[in-house]
């Protein structure tokens, strides 16, 4: 558990690290759109190379598409759902994260301006 949580720490690190630098060079929106299209790219092709559960996917895809960005997991649990034959559910788990994500940051928006 520990080496895991170590991986995944790492990764993040040089996720995080990548996504700042993409920000840096791509002005936005465009940064957030790229790193998010190449995040999902990504999560897609390291899942079907690594699967879950090993060390080398704690590190790459928790950790360093985690914190290169999270969108790729969301896509990841979309495509999941869709692949077993869950549609229904994947429809309601995009449209709800979305809204829920923007409602949510409208009201810690709100909230911010009140303090």
């Amino acid at each position: 558990m520990t080496r895991t949580f170590l991986l995944v720490a790492l990764g993040g690190a040089l996720g995080s690290s990548a996504r700042a630098l993409v920000g840096l060079l791509v002005p936005s929106p465009w940064a957030t759109l790229l790193v998010n299209v190449a995040g999902g790219l990504l999560m897609g092709w390291l899942f079907a190379l690594l699967g879950s559960g090993t060390a080398l996917g704690a590190l790459l895809m928790t950790g360093a598409l985690g914190g290169f960005t999270t969108f790729s997991a969301f896509s990841l649990d979309a495509l999941r759902l869709v692949e077993g034959g869950r549609g229904g559910q994947a429809l309601a788990y995009v449209s709800a994260s979305v809204a829920l994500s923007l409602l949510a940051c409208w009201v810690g928006l709100r909230l911010g301006r009140l303090a």
